[in-house]
């Protein structure tokens, strides 16, 4: 269905399976095969790094990364490096660009309005900071960062957002290859009052889906987006326990 925002929380799931499931994905979105979908991962923690590093934003060497059970990954998003992890909400959302007139700019624009609007939901004014894409909470304050691809006016990638993460391993990047900012989270300003990570993907979903003119939104099992995609689940997918085990609630679109 056209106007259909398919929505899948997939559970703790390693960054290389997540990838294999969003690029078969898009390749189905592309051919007409499935509908539009917003995944939600729980990552392992991982460093990914786009289109547009440069040297030295990576803090640390390989060996100290190793010891910490954190793998690099390069991906093919816009942006240099960042980090993903428990705690942190990761969305991915497959959509047709038609619906932002396949216009880039204006699909960043989108996907920042709606964590706006999400964070507004909890008192927290994200803003937008000129020529920095992402969600801030002041110039030198980051609580989002966006990175995206597109193939055949596709959109792929997607967000990060800060909820519960710990943050301490931000400090082995200079996050989104800024030497001049601190990464934050809606737990740091927020804290006892936080709320779950199953909550704000509910918020985040909402917003989104209003943003682009969903008239529904459809949650899946995990399942069901590895058989759409047409390629099996892969059985472990990760080590950490999900994120949404120690949600306090999973009503509204619970579907990353």
């Amino acid at each position: 269905m056209k106007d259909t925002l398919h929505v899948c929380a997939l559970g703790p799931t390693r960054y290389r399976d997540g990838l294999a499931l969003m690029d078969a994905l898009v390749g189905a979105r592309a051919a007409g095969e499935t509908g539009d979908w917003l995944l939600y991962p729980d990552h392992e923690p991982v460093l990914t790094v786009g289109r547009s590093p440069s040297e030295g934003n990576v803090r640390v060497d390989a060996a100290t990364l190793a010891r910490a059970g954190i793998e690099v990954f390069e991906v093919p998003r816009g942006g240099d490096v960042t980090w993903h992890g428990p705690g942190q909400l990761v969305g991915y959302p497959v959509v047709q660009l038609d619906r932002v007139g396949r216009d880039l700019h204006r699909w960043l624009r989108t996907l920042e309005d709606a964590l706006n609007a999400a964070l507004a939901r909890y008192g927290l004014e994200g803003r937008c900071v000129a020529g920095r894409t992402g969600v801030w909470l002041s110039e030198r304050e980051k609580l989002a960062s966006i990175g995206v691809a597109v193939r055949r006016w596709v959109g792929y990638h997607g967000f990060a957002l800060n909820v519960a993460n710990s943050l301490a391993d931000f400090e082995l990047i200079h996050p989104c290859g800024y030497h001049d900012i601190r990464m934050t989270s809606m737990a740091e300003r927020l804290g006892a009052g936080c709320p779950s990570l199953a909550e704000v993907r509910a918020a985040v979903t909402a917003e989104l889906a209003a943003q682009l003119r969903f008239e529904r939104v459809q949650e899946h099992r995990p399942a069901d987006a590895w058989a759409v995609a047409g390629i099996a689940r892969p059985a472990d997918t990760s080590k950490q326990e999900s994120a949404s085990d120690h949600s306090r609630s999973s009503e509204g679109a619970n579907p990353w």
